[in-house]
C-alpha cells in the first residue's frame, strides 16, 4: 500500500506525505517542492485553499509538470487521526518550516529544503494563476 501511494505521489499532482522522499525525487527531477500545512477537518481557510486553488485544473496541470506536492496535515477529529509516525513527521516539518503554527501555510522549497517563497493563510487574491506566477518567479531566483 505504501509503495502504491509513493508511486502515485511521483506520477501525479496528488499530495504526498513524505518530505525526505520528495527531496530525493526533487534532486532527480529538478522540480520544486510545495509543502502545505493544513488542518483538513477544522480549518476553513485550509479547506477553501485546497478547493479553490490546489484542486483547480490549471494548478494541477502546472504541478504535474513542475512540482512535488507534500501536505503536512494536522486534523483534530478523532476519526481522522494520523498514525503516530506521520504525526511525528508532520510535527518535525512544522518545527522546521512553520514554527508559528499558521494554518494554512504553504512553503515553496528547492530540493535542498531551502525556502524560496511562503504564502501565509489564504489571501483573497490568491488564485491558481497567481500562485503559478509566484512559483515561476521564485524558480528564477
Amino acid at each position: 500500500m505504501l509503495f502504491i501511494h509513493l508511486l502515485l505521489f511521483f506520477l501525479s499532482s496528488d499530495w504526498g506525505i513524505n518530505m525526505p522522499e520528495a527531496q530525493k525525487e526533487a534532486q532527480i527531477s529538478q522540480k520544486l517542492i510545495l509543502l502545505n500545512f493544513s488542518g483538513s477537518d477544522w480549518c476553513g481557510p485550509c479547506i477553501k485553499l485546497k478547493e479553490k486553488v490546489f484542486e483547480a485544473e490549471d494548478f494541477k496541470k502546472f504541478a504535474d509538470e513542475n512540482l512535488l506536492l507534500v501536505r503536512a496535515d494536522f486534523p483534530r477529529n478523532k476519526k481522522n487521526k494520523l498514525s503516530p509516525a506521520l504525526t511525528t513527521h508532520n510535527e518535525g516539518l512544522a518545527e522546521k518550516y512553520n514554527k508559528e503554527g499558521k494554518f494554512p501555510y504553504t512553503v515553496l522549497l528547492n530540493a535542498k529544503g531551502q525556502v524560496l517563497k511562503t504564502w501565509d493563510g489564504f489571501p483573497r487574491d490568491l488564485t491558481p494563476t497567481k500562485i503559478i506566477a509566484d512559483i515561476k518567479l521564485s524558480k528564477t531566483i
